[in-house]
């Protein structure tokens, strides 16, 4: 299998190739339509003005002249159409030259070789050292007509250039080369710290240091994956707490019915002791079981991303029930219930929200000690449906108020102990308004308040 940078590097330089050939196929494709011609014009004006320079000059050697052309950069052949050919300059790799040109050019027309020269669409016909691929004038000299071709000698004039250019491509192909080995180990190195990371995390450690400082998508990845393990790691945390605050709770109610059931085996006990022990028995049975509800209750929550059943639901008459389910346990220790409830309708599931309530309700009852009051307030604004649970209990600290929602917390040990409390009620709370996409908050000065926030179907 090929690793990231392989292929980054494998396809860079297939870019870089294809870029190139694509170039060079453009530049010829230019060359043919644009610079072909020019250069054609433009070696058709040199042979003109040597033409014309000679036949203003007769008296000088026309071979002594062409000789002098031929040493400035450029190759020539001259032809009288029979046997007498003379060749000044450089020397052309291809000498064949149809006789019909000849005669064309001795008969006073200009042969235009260069623009009409089979190339192909490859620019190296500039270069190709051939007789055909020159510009032809009539001239005459010592009263004969001849015909002199006349092209540019790139050996001799872009000599020395095409060696630079050669050297800029293979400097260029090098350089190129190895920047691509560096930017690809660049591009790959932090693929390759999240590729470890993600190894230690499958191990079971989370403590994993990226140390990514770039900004682009690789630098935003990275971060989100350290953000990530941080979170894993927290859930980690959270999920191993959990299990143990479950063993615990679950152990110490089974601990205890089993020393009583010892003791009541034992046959030692007086009837009274036994009616007590089989009272205390009979509670812890009734707090397992309300544990192990609660706990399958919360389990079967946390599967659930949006509610399964929804239907119309009169609030105040849910509160209105509720109130008349608890009555003994409120009026056991004399508390007021003051009830402001507006006559609001929602629609969600009747049977998780009367839950919150029941657990809002339980809690306030439980923590207003005595001959205290609680406020419970149902209204509507123009765009949420508010419940508001106020109790003249003792409050809530302010690091307690942070951990109030958390699974198993408890503010009050001992009393929560005393009260079979099993710290899961408000997390139930907490995860049945988040389905209703409501919010639940609590504030706590001169007694504690819960409000919960649902927003209007």
């Amino acid at each position: 299998m090929k690793s990231l940078y392989s292929r980054i590097v494998i396809t860079m330089l297939v870019v870089i190739l294809s870029s190139s050939l694509l170039g060079f196929f453009f530049a010829n494709i230019y060359y043919q339509i644009q610079l072909k011609p020019f250069n054609d014009e433009k070696t058709a004006k040199i042979a003109e003005e040597v033409q014309q320079f000679y036949q203003s000059n007769a008296t000088i050697s026309l071979n002594e002249y062409l000789e002098n052309v031929g040493e400035l950069g450029y190759e020539l052949y001259l032809t009288d159409g029979a046997d007498n050919t003379t060749y000044f300059g450089g020397e052309f790799r291809k000498k064949d030259l149809p006789d019909k040109t000849i005669q064309q050019v001795l008969a006073g027309e200009t042969y235009h070789g260069i623009d009409t020269f089979n190339t192909g669409i490859f620019i190296t016909g500039f270069f190709d050292n051939d007789v055909r691929n020159t510009i032809g004038v009539p001239v005459k000299a010592d009263g004969k007509q001849l015909a002199l071709f006349i092209r540019q000698d790139p050996e001799q004039q872009f000599g020395e250039l095409r060696i630079f250019f050669a050297m800029i491509l293979i400097f260029t192909s090098i350089i190129s080369i190895l920047f691509v080995l560096i930017s690809g180990r660049y591009i790959v190195k932090p693929v390759v710290k999240l590729t470890n990371a993600t190894r230690k995390i499958r191990k079971g450690n989370y403590d994993v240091a990226l140390e990514v400082r770039r900004k682009d998508e690789i630098g935003q990845l990275a971060d989100s994956f350290a953000k990530m393990a941080s979170e894993l790691e927290k859930s980690e945390a959270a999920r191993q707490e959990f299990v143990a605050n479950v063993s615990h709770e679950l152990q110490s109610p089974l601990t205890s019915m089993q020393g009583f059931a010892r003791l009541l085996g034992s046959g030692t006990l007086t009837e009274k002791e036994q009616a007590e022990y089989l009272t205390v028995l009979s509670e812890e049975t009734t707090r397992l079981s309300s544990l192990t509800k609660q706990l399958l209750t919360l389990a079967s929550l946390d599967q659930e991303s949006e509610l399964r059943k929804k239907e119309p639901v009169r609030l105040a008459e849910q509160w209105r029930q509720l109130i008349q389910m608890t009555e003994w346990s409120w009026r056991e220790k004399e508390l007021t219930i003051n009830l402001d409830l507006a006559d609001v309708d929602y629609t969600g599931d009747a049977e998780l929200l009367y839950q919150v309530w029941s657990n809002l309700l339980t809690n306030a009852i439980k923590f207003t000690p005595p001959g205290g009051n609680i406020q419970i307030r149902l209204h509507e604004d123009t765009t949420n449906i508010l419940v508001e649970v106020q109790d003249s209990g003792i409050g809530i600290s302010k690091p307690d108020l942070a951990k109030i929602f958390d699974r198993f917390y408890k503010a009050n040990q001992s009393r929560t102990r005393e009260e079979g409390s099993s710290g899961l009620g408000l997390s139930i709370c907490q995860k049945i308004i988040t389905l209703h996409h409501g919010e639940i908050t609590v504030e706590s000065n001169h007694g504690t308040t819960f409000t919960v926030k649902l927003p209007k179907n």
